[in-house]
């Protein structure tokens, strides 16, 4: 069994509207110094398989599903 970690966040340079309405927003409650607010999604996903086979398997899954390569990177991690 092995647990892997999928990081996917926008590239730099690629417009993060969700990022943007919570830094407004949490500005407006009234918390100050925040310099910015990015965005990401993360997979917390269990395997049945070796470690290694499992971030090759995580690889595969950003590469044909969950990350879009255009806009996106992403991490594979190994827990």
């Amino acid at each position: 069994m092995a647990q892997i970690e999928i990081r996917i966040e926008l590239k730099k340079g690629v417009a993060d509207p969700e990022g943007k309405n919570t830094m407004k927003t949490l500005e407006s409650l009234g918390f100050e110094g925040v310099e910015s607010v990015r965005s990401v999604k993360v997979f917390d996903i269990e395997l049945d398989m070796t470690p290694e086979k499992a971030v090759e398997a995580g690889e595969e899954m950003c590469r044909k599903l969950l990350a879009n390569p255009v806009i996106q990177n992403y991490r594979v991690i190994l827990r």
